[in-house]
Protein backbone atom coordinates (compact mmCIF):
# COMPACT_ATOMS: atom_id res chain seq x y z
CA UNK A 1 0.00 0.00 0.00
CA UNK A 2 3.05 2.25 0.91
CA UNK A 3 4.17 2.04 -3.02
CA UNK A 4 0.78 2.92 -4.50
CA UNK A 5 0.56 6.39 -1.99
CA UNK A 6 4.39 7.13 -3.45
CA UNK A 7 3.07 6.50 -6.89
CA UNK A 8 -0.21 8.71 -6.08
CA UNK A 9 1.61 11.15 -4.74
CA UNK A 10 4.55 11.16 -7.74
CA UNK A 11 1.54 11.48 -10.12
CA UNK A 12 -0.12 14.69 -8.45
CA UNK A 13 3.51 15.72 -8.60
CA UNK A 14 3.96 15.38 -12.34
CA UNK A 15 0.84 16.48 -12.83
CA UNK A 16 1.67 20.04 -11.17
CA UNK A 17 4.85 20.04 -13.51
CA UNK A 18 2.86 18.81 -16.29
CA UNK A 19 0.70 21.95 -16.03
CA UNK A 20 3.93 24.33 -15.51
CA UNK A 21 5.56 23.34 -19.01
CA UNK A 22 2.18 23.91 -20.85
CA UNK A 23 2.66 27.30 -19.94
CA UNK A 24 6.14 27.26 -20.31
CA UNK A 25 5.53 25.96 -23.91
CA UNK A 26 3.35 28.27 -24.69
CA UNK A 27 5.65 31.20 -24.10
CA UNK A 28 8.29 29.67 -25.75
CA UNK A 29 9.60 31.19 -29.24
CA UNK A 30 11.81 29.25 -31.31
CA UNK A 31 12.87 30.35 -34.71
CA UNK A 32 13.69 28.20 -37.86
CA UNK A 33 15.52 29.35 -40.97
CA UNK A 34 16.10 28.96 -44.63
CA UNK A 35 18.04 30.44 -47.31
CA UNK A 36 21.17 31.36 -45.28
CA UNK A 37 18.81 33.44 -43.26
CA UNK A 38 16.56 35.06 -46.30
CA UNK A 39 13.60 33.78 -44.61
CA UNK A 40 12.45 33.25 -40.52
CA UNK A 41 9.88 31.86 -39.33
CA UNK A 42 8.68 32.06 -35.13
CA UNK A 43 6.73 29.26 -33.63
CA UNK A 44 5.72 28.75 -29.96
CA UNK A 45 6.64 26.02 -28.51
CA UNK A 46 3.30 24.67 -29.09
CA UNK A 47 3.76 25.05 -32.99
CA UNK A 48 1.97 28.01 -33.27
CA UNK A 49 3.27 29.97 -35.94
CA UNK A 50 4.23 33.70 -34.46
CA UNK A 51 5.61 35.58 -37.34
CA UNK A 52 7.56 35.67 -40.76
CA UNK A 53 10.37 37.74 -41.44
CA UNK A 54 11.35 38.03 -45.59
CA UNK A 55 14.26 39.66 -46.73
CA UNK A 56 13.85 42.47 -49.54
CA UNK A 57 16.08 40.98 -51.77
CA UNK A 58 13.07 38.08 -52.63
CA UNK A 59 9.95 40.07 -53.21
CA UNK A 60 10.63 39.35 -56.94
CA UNK A 61 7.78 37.98 -58.58
CA UNK A 62 9.78 35.76 -61.08
CA UNK A 63 10.74 34.13 -57.08
CA UNK A 64 8.00 33.45 -56.15
CA UNK A 65 7.69 29.88 -56.00
CA UNK A 66 11.49 29.95 -54.42
CA UNK A 67 9.90 32.36 -51.57
CA UNK A 68 7.24 29.59 -50.85
CA UNK A 69 9.24 26.95 -50.72
CA UNK A 70 11.77 28.71 -48.31
CA UNK A 71 8.76 29.57 -46.43
CA UNK A 72 8.00 25.98 -46.11
CA UNK A 73 11.60 24.92 -45.25
CA UNK A 74 11.88 27.36 -42.23
CA UNK A 75 8.55 26.94 -40.85
CA UNK A 76 9.80 22.89 -40.98
CA UNK A 77 13.18 24.05 -39.39
CA UNK A 78 11.05 25.92 -36.47
CA UNK A 79 8.77 23.11 -35.65
CA UNK A 80 11.30 20.41 -35.49
CA UNK A 81 13.21 22.91 -32.72
CA UNK A 82 9.72 23.21 -31.07
CA UNK A 83 9.55 19.28 -30.85
CA UNK A 84 13.14 19.03 -29.76
CA UNK A 85 12.82 21.45 -27.01
CA UNK A 86 9.37 19.87 -26.11
CA UNK A 87 10.73 16.39 -26.02
CA UNK A 88 13.55 17.95 -24.14
CA UNK A 89 12.06 19.48 -21.12
CA UNK A 90 9.29 16.74 -20.98
CA UNK A 91 11.92 14.11 -20.13
CA UNK A 92 13.23 16.35 -17.47
CA UNK A 93 9.49 16.71 -16.27
CA UNK A 94 8.78 12.60 -16.09
CA UNK A 95 12.52 11.57 -14.30
CA UNK A 96 12.92 10.04 -11.38
CA UNK A 97 8.98 8.53 -12.08
CA UNK A 98 9.01 4.81 -11.60
CA UNK A 99 7.73 3.90 -14.82
CA UNK A 100 7.87 1.05 -16.33
CA UNK A 101 10.56 -0.11 -18.85
CA UNK A 102 9.75 0.79 -22.29
CA UNK A 103 6.31 3.02 -20.57
CA UNK A 104 7.13 6.53 -21.83
CA UNK A 105 4.49 9.61 -21.37
CA UNK A 106 3.00 10.82 -22.76
CA UNK A 107 0.86 8.15 -23.72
Amino acid sequence: MKDIMGMMKAASEMKGKMEALQNELGNLVVEGRAGGGLVTVSLTGKGELRGIKIDPSLFNPAEAEVLEDLIIAAHNDAKAKSEAEMQKKMAEVTSGLPLPPGMKLPF
